[in-house]
């Protein structure tokens, strides 16, 4: 089970922060809680499957008026993924590709009368995307302790709806680890990561900057991010509980558009 939080409060435009005026969104929190299975057949082949659910809290300028401030709180069902894997590259499983869907599962629809939230805020995006990524590690030392990963993940929406269909979208990450440390049977590793997004903007009649989305022709969405991420993680098995904390050292977004000073996650796995 994984559990994500962030809070998006900072306004933002180009590589800096911006006056709040300049955006009619406000705040947006936003919880995560996934649960997932992965299953190997064999060492080679294997599935993946992720439910997510989503809670959030919105506040921005709508309502009848179009100036009010008004908040919203809701939750749904997220977007499923599905992937199937493939580790046989390398004799050890160290080298391996993902690929699979985003499916449109979702809640895309929650809004007031007055259309106040955008698309980029519903909690399912309304689009399958075809996902592909790749990944690989391998041993700094000698004796096994420091090891070394990288890992790429795309996202493309294949098809929209409701005139809308958000922006590809590049995931990467590096990182470095110790697997050295045991205290009273558990293992302690702690990580180094970096990590790396951008994402096009959204297109569509209802993309912010769409014509069903004033003003137009001014888009909101897409950015470039880097990220530092420490974190940790422990293990006595069967379970294992990893937790980062993510920070932002660079952003780049097109428009403007809210951020968060930084995201939290914690990672409950058993392995059966």
């Amino acid at each position: 089970m994984n559990y994500g939080y962030q809070d998006q409060n900072h306004n933002w435009s180009g590589s800096s922060r911006a006056p709040a005026q300049n955006n009619d969104d406000k705040d947006i929190q936003s919880q995560f809680i996934t649960t997932g299975v992965e299953y190997m057949f064999n060492g080679r082949w294997g599935f993946d499957v992720e439910v997510p659910y989503a809670i959030r809290y919105f506040k921005g300028t709508g309502g009848a008026t179009g100036n009010e401030i008004t908040s919203f709180n809701w939750s749904s069902l997220g977007d499923i993924r599905i992937q199937g894997i493939y580790t046989g590259f390398a004799p050890d499983f160290s080298t391996g590709v993902n690929f699979g869907l985003k499916l449109p599962s979702g809640n895309f629809t929650h809004n007031d009368a007055f259309g106040t939230i955008d698309r980029d805020t519903q909690i399912g995006t309304g689009s399958t995307d075809l996902l592909l990524g790749g990944f690989h590690r391998g041993n700094l030392t000698k004796d096994n302790m420091w090891s070394w990963f990288v890992q790429a993940q795309l996202d493309l929406p294949l098809v929209g709806q409701d005139n809308y269909l958000p922006g590809t979208e590049i995931n990467e990450a590096a990182g470095i680890y110790y697997g050295g440390w045991m205290l009273g049977g558990v293992q302690i590793t702690p990580l180094a990561q970096i990590l790396g997004s951008e994402r096009a903007s959204d297109s569509g009649n209802n993309a912010s900057g769409g014509q069903n989305s004033p003003p137009v022709g001014e888009k909101n969405s897409g950015y470039r991010r880097i990220l530092l991420s420490p974190a940790i993680e422990f293990d006595r098995h069967p379970w294992s509980l990893y937790a980062d904390v993510e920070l932002p050292v660079y952003e780049h977004v097109t428009g403007n558009q809210l951020v968060a000073p930084a995201l939290f996650k914690v990672l409950l796995t058993y392995h059966f």
